[in-house]
């Protein structure tokens, strides 16, 4: 019988809604004189709803699952679907308010950049400092020293206060110690995001290789689902804090897919949707999208894509510009278009712009568009006034078989340029 490392049973985590803490202090006096004046809260996002003082929320309500050695689960859904506070729980860094977590071994956790790191300490001594929490003694950390520093590529500044470091720094660091000292569980939260693309591989390879030859046990939390596939070997997805799906990796991620926000119609309401890095005035807002001439957004493979983009302007702009994103499910972008003639719009006014991207030459596959409104100045200056992300989702097929070779997208990406041409 498999040894059980991990046993989640019934837990649940309840939190109390406050007026006071969630924000900086410019912003909490800006709410509390909104609040004086009856007026809105101006630091509340687009679309989200009023809350009061004591409201009750669950992040986690009713979790229930096994991991047993050895195994590399993947925990996903969408943000706010309670995964960084599963991870808090299983780290003890909070308790849960209702239901029993049991663990069968030591823990190194990396929840987020320089997680157990003190700022004031060299990146040598906050090793040394990570190995005796988890119970390790001097010679030991010792004997792990080199290959840690070795691994973090940061021996030059191994000496160096890690308050000093840049996030990528402390990431490296953190990794090489959790992957090193003697655990026998790791969970990593998203935070290999921070490292470059070449780090982030060598972590992969050896979280995988610790799993297999050492038996040890790694939830891993991302929101990339290339990464996944290649780490895990089951994944967790969890849905407004319960769990939805506990299986194999495939299955799971297309659930994760399939529960994200439903644009996969023809027809969109953007009007309450907005992206979080937008400006708080909105000067202009994107309030529909419809795919022309669809019952279903599929596309034939470089079928031009036309679509209708309804937009209100709440002040006059003199210059308004529209840009595509294109992604590939995983979230991974494939490229952009754009258009900079769209004109003047009056305040008040609503246009609707009849938009049409041709030969874009995406292989056969699913994917989501971001759609961004933009003003350009005189002076060549942007100014994003309206994102939402995705705008729409979307499906190629090649049903005429033009593209005549089994496409490996993993290897080849999604973009088909044409035949090479051979000169006579």
């Amino acid at each position: 019988m498999e040894e059980l490392m991990i046993k989640i049973d019934n837990v649940s985590k309840e939190y109390k809604l406050g007026q006071i803490g969630g924000t900086t202090l410019r912003e909490e006096f800006q709410r509390w004189l909104a609040r004086v004046r009856k007026k809105e809260d101006p630091t509340k996002k687009i679309g989200a709803k009023d809350y009061v003082k004591g409201e009750k929320f669950m992040a986690l309500n009713g979790v229930s699952f096994e991991v047993k050695k050895g195994e590399r689960v993947g925990i996903i859904g969408h943000n706010g679907a309670g995964k960084s506070t599963l991870l808090k729980l299983l780290s003890r860094v909070t308790a849960p308010t209702d239901g029993v977590i049991s663990l069968n071994g030591r823990i190194a956790s990396m929840l987020e950049v320089g997680t157990g790191f003190h700022p004031e300490l060299t990146g040598r001594e906050n090793v040394y400092m990570n190995g005796a929490i988890l119970g390790m003694t001097k010679k030991e950390i010792d004997e792990k020293m080199e290959d840690i520093i070795e691994f973090s590529e940061v021996r030059q500044f191994i000496d160096t206060p890690v308050k000093r470091y840049s996030s990528g720094m402390y990431v490296k660091l953190a990794f090489a110690v959790a992957a090193h000292l003697e655990s026998e569980i790791m969970i990593m939260d998203e935070v290999l995001a921070v490292g470059d693309m070449q780090f982030q591989q060598k972590c992969l390879n050896k979280m995988s290789d610790v799993s297999r030859r050492e038996g040890r046990t790694i939830l891993y939390v991302s929101h990339n689902m290339n990464t996944i596939r290649q780490l895990c070997d089951r994944v967790v997805v969890l849905d407004h804090g319960q769990v939805v799906f506990d299986g194999d990796v495939d299955s799971g991620i297309e659930v994760y897919m399939n529960r994200q926000k439903n644009v996969s119609g023809t027809y969109i309401d953007l009007s309450n949707e907005r992206m979080g890095h937008l400006p708080e005035e909105i000067k202009a807002k994107m309030t529909y999208v419809t795919l022309i001439g669809k019952e279903n957004p599929v596309y034939e493979f470089k079928e031009d894509m036309r679509f209708e983009l309804k937009v209100k302007a709440n002040r006059r702009l003199k210059n308004l510009c529209i840009r595509i994103e294109m992604n590939n499910f995983s979230d991974e972008p494939i490229g952009m278009a754009y258009n900079q003639e769209l004109g003047g719009i009056e305040e008040g006014e609503e246009i609707a712009y009849d938009l049409t991207l041709s030969d874009c030459n995406l292989v056969p596959g699913r994917y989501k568009a971001l759609l961004c409104l933009y003003d350009v100045d005189e002076f060549g200056n942007y100014e994003d006034l309206d994102a939402v992300y995705p705008g729409f989702t979307f499906s190629i097929v090649d049903a005429k078989g033009d593209i005549k070779i089994a496409w490996d997208a993993y290897n080849w990406g999604r973009v088909y340029f044409g035949e090479l041409k051979r000169k006579q």
